[in-house]
C-alpha cells in the first residue's frame, strides 16, 4: 500500500474489509482513550456522587424519551379514518 489516500483505492474486498475494521477499531480505541480521561478527570472533583446522580437523572430521562418515541405503536391508519368518518356522520346529525 501507499499514502492513507490510496488506502481504500483499488484494494481487493477483503482488503477494504479489514482497512474498514483496523479505521473503525482505531477510533473505538480513541473513543475509550477520551471517555477515560474524562471519568479521570470527573474523579478528581470534589462532587463526584452529585455528578454521577445528576448523570444517573440524565441517562434515564433520555432513555425514556426514546422509548416513548419508539415503543408507542401509531393507531392504525384505517382506525383513524373510521373515527374521523364517524365524528362527521356525528356532526351532520346521522
Amino acid at each position: 500500500m501507499g499514502t492513507s489516500g490510496e488506502a481504500g483505492r483499488g484494494a481487493r474486498p477483503g482488503e477494504k474489509a479489514v482497512l474498514l475494521a483496523a479505521g473503525l477499531a482505531d477510533v473505538a480505541v480513541s473513543a475509550v482513550g477520551s471517555a477515560f480521561d474524562v471519568v479521570r478527570g470527573f474523579a478528581r472533583r470534589q462532587d463526584g456522587a452529585e455528578l454521577a446522580a445528576e448523570a444517573e437523572r440524565e441517562l434515564a430521562a433520555r432513555g425514556r424519551l426514546v422509548l416513548d418515541r419508539y415503543a408507542s405503536v401509531p393507531p392504525a391508519h384505517l382506525e383513524v379514518l373510521a373515527r374521523h368518518v364517524k365524528a362527521r356522520r356525528m356532526a351532520d346529525g346521522g
